[in-house]
């Protein structure tokens, strides 16, 4: 897996981005249709940063119909492009690339409908996630999936990486949260899947579009499922002695029938850049804190906070810090949101990673990150959602040493494959894109990836769409070295014993 590469040098032929652009301009206002090189240079990458080219061209439709067009155009001239939402992306996934056109999506960015008595709302894909929440306030209703982005992450992203966010664990990812999706396919016709009811007729292929990082249609519109903000609202911080024991209080917490709305974890690395960044009085003995969110009607979040208080006891929990209000709630989720801001405290440069493991799994894996960190002299601070297994490890390190940045590299890949050894996954919410690309080779068999392939050649027969992103070839995977899939075959012999 390779994290840092260098801008890659315009290559494109200026005679066909002038035609191209030309062309483009009679379907687009022309401010719309960006080729100037301080135009497409801000849009060299997504938020993986270490991944830049610059785009052949970047167009921004206004609204459906201009997307449309944009789309026929391509399929009718052999164009590929590559949509794109806000750019908060974490995997590559909307990186651009010299041959391809970017297809940004941020204008289309208004709340159609809300229908307050059948708990959804229409909105185009530009519409950022909080502003959803925001809109549906008034009427006691709420949009559940909630990524750490959602103040600048678009609604049609979440959709491409099937986003989840701190509440997954008791409310679901994107696709549980959705109940239609209209696409545009490769030729740039409108394809409707789902229904604004809870079933539809048909195959499920609205959960196969979901995470499909765009690879298989470009959304223009998407029928959200709201809830009913609760009646009672509690968060509940508890520093732990030992980082394992915090992990087993999270598989307890599970194990006695309690979903909370929230359940996550910060490592004693994070803790300490955190309070020095925003001085909430964080216990800084403490290997690891977790923040439980309870939600509910009053009567059942107080019974659930009490056997809360009781499973997380067991494994020597203490510091307990209670939130009832939204002001307190704010102040003690605001460590929890302040810590990948607060590690440009410490470091030049961090790699945020994303994988899964079983929850069972949690204190193992901690332990055993611990251990890789050391083996490879690089800080690594945890901050991630427990409830699911989510990991989200920081790499800290220096760009500007060429040692670092090759131990960051091979650190990354370690713990992937740990935690494919373990029965999980190399992504939880940010995706594959350019990022993991190779790495799926461990995680999917040959069979496995010409499936992939089948379904990506059904939706999109040329290979225009988002090309080079998400799914490795067989072929590719060969000139790695072959497959070497990991999950469930676990090189660690002292697991066992977990």
């Amino acid at each position: 897996m390779t994290i840092i590469t260098g801008a890659t040098v315009d290559r494109a032929d200026p005679q066909q981005r002038q035609k191209l652009a030309a062309e483009l301009r009679e379907l687009l206002p022309s401010h719309c249709v960006l080729d100037q090189l301080e135009q497409l240079k801000p849009f060299e990458c997504d938020a993986l940063t270490a991944i830049r080219e610059i785009p052949l061209l970047v167009v921004l439709p206004e609204n459906r119909d201009q997307v449309q067009a944009v789309m026929r155009y391509a399929y009718q001239n052999s164009v590929s492009l590559i949509p794109r939402g806000a750019g908060t992306g974490l995997s590559g996934g909307a990186s651009p690339s010299t041959d391809a056109v970017l297809l940004v999506l941020t204008k289309l960015n208004d709340i159609l409908e809300i229908d307050a008595d059948n708990r959804i709302a229409i909105v185009e894909p530009g519409v950022r996630n909080l502003a959803i929440s925001e809109a549906v306030a008034g009427h006691g209703l709420f949009y559940a999936p909630d990524p750490s982005s959602q103040v600048a992450s678009s609604i049609g992203g979440n959709v491409a990486e099937n986003s989840g966010g701190v509440h997954c664990v008791k409310y679901g990812l994107t696709t549980h949260n959705i109940r239609r999706l209209r696409y545009f396919d490769h030729t740039g016709e409108l394809v409707t899947l789902g229904a604004s009811g809870l079933d539809a007729p048909g195959y499920d292929l609205m959960a196969l579009m979901t995470g499909s990082e765009g690879m298989l249609g470009v959304v223009v519109e998407v029928t959200v499922n709201l809830l009913p903000l609760p009646e009672s609202v509690v968060l509940l911080q508890a520093a732990f002695p030992d980082m394992e024991q915090a992990g087993l209080g999270v598989m307890n917490i599970i194990a006695a029938g309690i979903i909370p709305a929230g359940l996550e974890m910060m490592d004693q690395t994070a803790i300490e850049v955190v309070e020095n960044y925003i001085h909430m009085d964080l216990p800084l003995d403490a290997e690891a804190i977790l923040l439980i969110e309870l939600d509910g009607t009053e009567a059942e979040v107080e019974s659930q906070l009490g056997s809360v208080k009781a499973e997380i006891g067991k494994f020597g929990a203490y510091d307990l810090r209670l939130a009832r209000s939204a002001e307190d709630r704010i102040k003690l989720w605001s460590g929890r949101k302040s810590a990948f801001p607060a590690m440009g405290q410490v470091t030049t440069d961090f790699y945020i990673m994303d994988a899964t493991v079983p929850r069972r799994h949690l204190p193992y894996a901690l332990r055993h990150i611990v251990e890789l960190s050391d083996q490879y002299s690089l800080r690594v601070a945890n901050v991630f959602h427990a409830g699911d297994g989510n990991l989200h490890p920081l790499v800290l390190y220096d760009a500007s040493d060429p040692g670092q940045v090759e131990r960051t590299e091979k650190l990354a890949d370690d713990i992937l494959t740990l935690c494919l050894s373990l029965g999980g996954t190399i992504s939880g919410e940010h995706g594959i894109g350019q990022e993991k690309l190779d790495k799926s080779c461990d995680q999917f068999s040959t069979v496995e990836l010409e499936q992939f392939e089948r379904v990506k050649r059904v939706f999109d027969p040329l290979g225009r769409l988002n090309p080079g992103k998400a799914i490795p070839t067989p072929h590719r995977c060969a000139e790695l070295g072959g497959l070497h899939v990991h999950q469930g075959k676990v090189p660690f012999p002292e697991l066992e014993r977990f």
